[in-house]
């Protein structure tokens, strides 16, 4: 007998735990020939603004050994695009289509989330307050506790779909963030972004990234986000999304038992297109190997 993956955010069903992360999963159709969509618990999309942006100048990427650094500065083809040429396709699939958005003030944050709210085919919404690599008024919001309560009352009381608010670890204490948002209505929270970093270059004594400084992922910062992810499942009631250098099943697992409720493969697919259902294989094996037929068992069960 197979185990039971399935898992909730309020009424919305995934079908097992593992999901995409924002901004490394293109709009899920880039991956499409390589994984089957079908089999995700559900598809992030790169973050949406309501109009077209360039993004960062370049260089945005750089390698580091355990990792990489970014700083796209949120490049994406605006909303009405995507509704228009990516999500009549999205649509096909037999997954949950979650949207990242943002905007540079609180009023932009609004008037996308209710073109989201309304457009058939979005499962869920999740905010983005914690990109690094963007300066803008909205950054604030992921680091200041009044901001964020503010933004995060003002778009939950405009909208119906689950909202899940994408923290920042650029703060002293991320579990409080996590509880202004649940006080304030999200229906779940994601964790953690990317870490401020940097890279320069000796001979020319200049950053090898444009905007001198991007966000690090990969394996590097995953001691960091399990941390984070077990300090806030800790502190609040609403599901945990935990990511951060989640290469593997026993990656994922670590943050499920840490208390995510759903885990976010990100950097890992551009090394590995198909880690998302090797992890989602792993987890199963796992559990039938541990006798555990539900993977709520294992939700948050670290032995402290």
């Amino acid at each position: 007998m197979k185990p039971n993956l399935k898992v909730k955010i309020r009424d919305l069903e995934f079908k097992n735990p593992v999901i995409t992360a924002s901004g490394t999963f293109g709009y899920g159709l880039e991956y499409s020939q390589f994984v089957d969509l079908n089999r995700l618990g559900g598809i992030v999309v790169k973050g949406l603004s309501l109009y077209p942006k360039e993004g960062n100048p370049p260089p945005r990427i750089y390698e580091t050994p355990c990792g990489m650094i970014n700083s796209i500065g949120l490049q994406n083809i605006g909303y009405e695009v995507f509704i228009k040429e990516k999500l009549p396709v999205l649509k096909k699939f037999d997954t949950n289509v979650i949207v990242n958005f943002f905007g540079e003030n609180l009023s932009e944050y609004i008037e996308i989330a209710l073109k989201l709210d309304s457009t058939d085919g979005i499962h869920a919404l999740e905010m983005n307050v914690s990109c690094p690599n963007k300066n803008s008024e909205w950054r604030q919001m992921g680091i200041d506790p009044k901001l964020l309560a503010q933004a995060v009352k003002e778009v939950r009381k405009r909208i119906s779909k689950p909202l899940i608010i994408k923290l920042s670890p650029q703060v002293t204490d991320i579990s409080l963030m996590a509880k202004i948002c649940e006080e304030e209505g999200a229906d779940a929270v994601s964790l953690i972004n990317t870490i401020p970093a940097m890279v320069i270059d000796i001979k020319t004594r200049r950053s090898l990234i444009g905007t001198l400084t991007g966000g690090l992922s990969g394996p590097a910062i995953r001691p960091v986000a399990l941390r984070a992810v077990w300090e806030v499942a800790k502190a609040v009631n609403i599901p945990v999304i935990g990511m951060g250098g989640i290469t593997s099943a026993e990656d994922a697992l670590q943050f499920i038992i840490a208390g995510a409720t759903l885990v976010a493969v990100g950097t890992a697919n551009f090394i590995n297109p198909i880690t998302t259902i090797e992890v989602i294989e792993g987890i199963e094996k796992f559990l039938v190997e541990e006798t555990i037929e539900d993977i709520k068992e294992l939700i948050g069960k670290l032995n402290e």
